[in-house]
């Protein structure tokens, strides 16, 4: 008898719905779990589902059973997961999450940019990218940018700014990626040539340079090539990667040779067109003695040291006179300058070169006063200012070169001298004004190339300015201090006329191969008026002094100085009124480097006491009773202080004190200053308004009152123009020029003791305001008004009356 068999038989399949476990069991530690789900009919299981691996998550508890047929027997089976889960939502589903946010992008229009982001979850996250564009105050959702990442269309400059996001969803959560910004920056642009290069001319050895303007977006790149004589191709010159290039030293075997500049970026690339160098042969030097510029030397110190006729023992009434007068058509306030054994003509001669306020300029043979050629710088059509036209009578009654030219002689065919000159243009009802620089063969007087019509604007919101900008007006400036040459730069610098408002402090430089602008600076752009002055530069006719090291110093007349400093010291609107000023120097481009200025800048502005009335000097490296080299300047103005300033460490401004200065001398001179001084000897020379000379002994690098010298007499305003003749560091004697009654007067000194040696006055009439002796080869020159009974002008001529 066979045993019976229970058989229960298999239910027919019903409509099956999926469930899942929801009765934790204990777990313990491990990797991971299994996650089952299983298929029931009413009270009845019928078959298992799915099985899941999940991640750890340490902290939570998650166990589950199984149950299942095998063939009509049921089996339940407990499984222990090994570890622990988190986030396990129904059978198997994950939220959505970022795994790599969006970054920020920037383009230049009109180029697209492209985000995306990295996102996990179950079931798979759909994507809902969000931009709040700039000036809006929320997010909103950008039409068809579902996907992963996000490309927007041809971007313009307006949507910089706009911010990006993404929404990630699934059936399991939602999350937002991090805020991302899109930067729209110019688009590309083409470079375009603004001025192009000239031709130059050098006299060997002396450099040349060419250089170019140019505009173009991206900020073009620029690669200089040249063509020499004899190759047929251009080629790029090693590191010529600027706007302008500088050749180095010059050979006449390089003159015809060719150059051009490549600008490039990459919207595109444009040539500039060729332009040619002439290098001529290098002057012989003259075989007499020269004075080029105001005061002998850049630095300033007032000290011709190669005279070997004019002594103290034969500087007297009986030995010494006025051997003569040199007639021009104006006043001549620029001192003359002197170029000895130069060619003119045929023929050799020592040459005097006279400029006058009637916009003339005159060579004269220094020894038998004959006139070897004169040119008028009044372009055609064109006529003198007047001192009507400016509203001005300090100078008159014609204002045309006031300043102390410069000459190169190693510059043009056989020497160049370089001035500013002004005039007018009369149209009907307009007059407009010009100052232009000019550059003179000293041989013949002619132009050697396109005088520079001086045209400037610099950024500023200050006295006289519109929408921020600075603009350099002709009429009413006056340039008034000496030009300066320096390392193939020509300096200029500004004051007006009778302090006539509205005017600021322009500080200019050209290059002297072309005369084109270099660099512009403008010392109180910012300014407001401060007693309706604002900071020009006149310095007594002085011009800006120059150190070793290619730095400039001058003197800014009263006006706006910024009281408010920023974290380095320096005035926060950058405006210098009243101020020692050293400027560094780049090629000419010019920055503030340091200043100085008195404590109660404000009160001297107020009350017209200008720091700007006198000149500057660049002392000699001096040493201290410690063997501690100093580099001093040295200057002073109205309130007749001695300012020394070590150049290295101004001083800056203190509103409590001077006690940053190097040293500060007041009321030794017993009078304002309106002068330069000058240095010789380790002393100093001053000739204040109403006062003695004052000869200052300079020791152990100080500035010394003890063993102060004096003159015996005292002098009329403005005091006294100087200068100093010497053979070496012997024979020294003090040149004074100064004005009795509208009368110039010629005194000498003896340097070492200030004993007078001799006086005489050398004209009737309309003394020059700063006519400042200059002295070459035994002879003294001195430029002035007219004689009695004449018109225009005149330069004096002293010297041995029998030699």
């Amino acid at each position: 008898m066979h045993p019976m068999r229970l058989r229960i038989p298999r239910p027919a399949a019903p409509p099956l719905r999926e469930t899942c476990l929801d009765s934790p069991l204990p777990v313990l530690p491990g990797t991971g779990t299994k996650f089952i789900a299983y298929w029931t009919l009413g009270q009845m299981l019928f078959h298992f589902g799915c099985v899941k691996y999940l991640p750890i998550d340490s902290g939570a508890v998650l166990g589950v059973r199984v149950k299942f047929f095998i063939g009509s027997l049921l089996v339940i089976v407990a499984a222990i997961g090994l570890g622990s889960c988190a986030g396990v939502v129904g059978h198997g589903k994950t939220p959505a999450a970022i795994v790599v946010q969006p970054v920020s992008q920037s383009v230049r229009a009109p180029a697209s940019a492209t985000f995306s982001v990295v996102a996990t979850g179950t079931p798979t996250p759909t994507y809902q990218w969000q931009q709040e564009a700039p000036g809006q105050n929320s997010f909103s959702n950008i039409s068809g940018a579902t996907s992963a990442s996000y490309t927007t269309p041809a971007t313009t400059t307006s949507q910089s700014g706009t911010q990006i996001r993404v929404v990630v969803t699934n059936t399991a959560g939602s999350v937002t990626s991090s805020v991302v910004t899109l930067t729209v920056n110019a688009g590309n642009v083409a470079p375009t040539i603004t001025s192009q290069p000239v031709n130059a001319t050098v006299t060997a050895p002396a450099t040349a340079t060419f250089s170019v303007t140019a505009s173009g977006t991206p900020t073009p790149t620029y690669q200089w090539q040249q063509e020499a004589p004899g190759q047929n191709s251009f080629s790029n010159i090693s590191g010529a990667t600027s706007a302008s290039y500088t050749t180095p030293a010059t050979t006449t075997s390089q003159s015809g040779t060719q150059f051009q500049v490549v600008v490039t970026n990459t919207a595109g690339s444009i040539t500039s067109s060729v332009v040619a160098l002439t290098v001529n042969p290098a002057n012989a030097a003259p075989s007499g003695v020269t004075v080029l510029t105001y005061h002998n030397d850049s630095s300033r110190s007032g000290v011709y040291s190669n005279e070997t006729t004019l002594t103290p023992n034969n500087v007297n009434s009986v030995q010494f006179g006025q051997l003569g007068t040199l007639s021009v058509d104006g006043l001549v306030e620029a001192q003359p300058l002197y170029v000895g054994g130069l060619t003119v003509n045929g023929s050799t001669h020592n040459v005097l070169f006279v400029a006058t306020e009637n916009d003339s300029v005159y060579a004269f043979d220094a020894d038998s006063e004959t006139q070897l050629w004169q040119v008028s710088m009044l372009p055609s059509g064109e006529s003198i200012v007047t001192s009507s036209d400016v509203n001005c009578t300090d100078l008159q009654p014609d204002i045309g070169i006031t300043s102390t030219p410069v000459i190169d002689l190693s510059a043009g065919p056989n020497g160049t001298i370089f001035l500013v000159a002004k005039s007018k243009l009369v149209s009907g009802s307009t007059t407009t004004f010009h100052l232009r620089l000019h550059a003179l063969d000293i041989t013949t007087g002619a132009d050697l190339m396109t005088a520079n019509d001086i045209q400037a604007t610099y950024p500023g919101n200050g006295t006289n300015s519109s929408n921020g900008v600075q603009t350099f007006v002709p009429q009413m400036y006056n340039e008034r201090a000496a030009l300066l040459l320096l390392n193939g730069v020509i300096y200029t610098s500004f004051g007006s006329h009778c302090d006539n408002a509205d005017y600021t402090s322009w500080v200019m430089s050209f290059n002297e191969s072309n005369l084109q602008s270099i660099g512009i600076l403008n010392l109180t752009a910012n300014g407001t008026s401060q007693g309706g002055r604002e900071g020009g530069i006149w310095m007594a006719g002085a011009g800006p002094a120059a150190d070793p090291s290619g730095n400039i110093y001058l003197i800014t007349g009263n006006g706006t100085f910024d009281t408010t400093l920023d974290n380095n010291g320096f005035p926060s609107s950058q405006d210098y009124g009243n101020t020692f000023v050293k400027l560094s120097t780049n090629s000419g481009n010019m920055s503030v480097a340091d200043y100085f200025t008195m404590y109660d800048t404000l009160t001297e502005s107020t009350n017209d006491q200008d720091f700007g009335s006198g000149g500057a000097i660049v002392l000699p490296d001096l040493l201290d009773s410690q063997n501690n080299v100093h580099h001093l300047a040295v200057g002073g103005g109205k309130d007749g202080n001695i300012y020394v300033v070590d150049r290295d460490n101004m001083g800056k401004f203190n509103s409590s004190n001077d006690n940053a200065i190097y040293q500060e001398l007041d009321g030794v001179l017993g009078g304002g200053i309106f002068d330069a001084p000058v240095f010789f000897n380790n002393t100093l020379f001053y000739g204040p308004n109403g006062g003695n000379v004052v000869a200052l002994p300079v020791s152990n690098a100080l500035v010394s009152t003890s063993g102060i010298m004096r003159s015996s007499g005292t002098f009329n305003f403005p005091g006294t123009q100087m200068a100093v003749s010497a053979n070496g560091t012997s024979n020294g004697i003090l040149w004074v020029s100064s004005q009795t009654g509208g009368s110039g007067t010629l005194i000498a000194f003896n340097a070492a003791n200030m004993n007078q040696l001799f006086s005489s006055s050398y004209n009737d009439t309309n003394r020059a305001k700063f006519a400042t002796p200059m002295v070459a080869n035994g002879k003294v020159f001195i430029g002035s008004g007219p004689t009695s009974g004449s018109t225009g002008g005149s330069v004096a001529i002293f010297g041995l009356l029998n030699p």
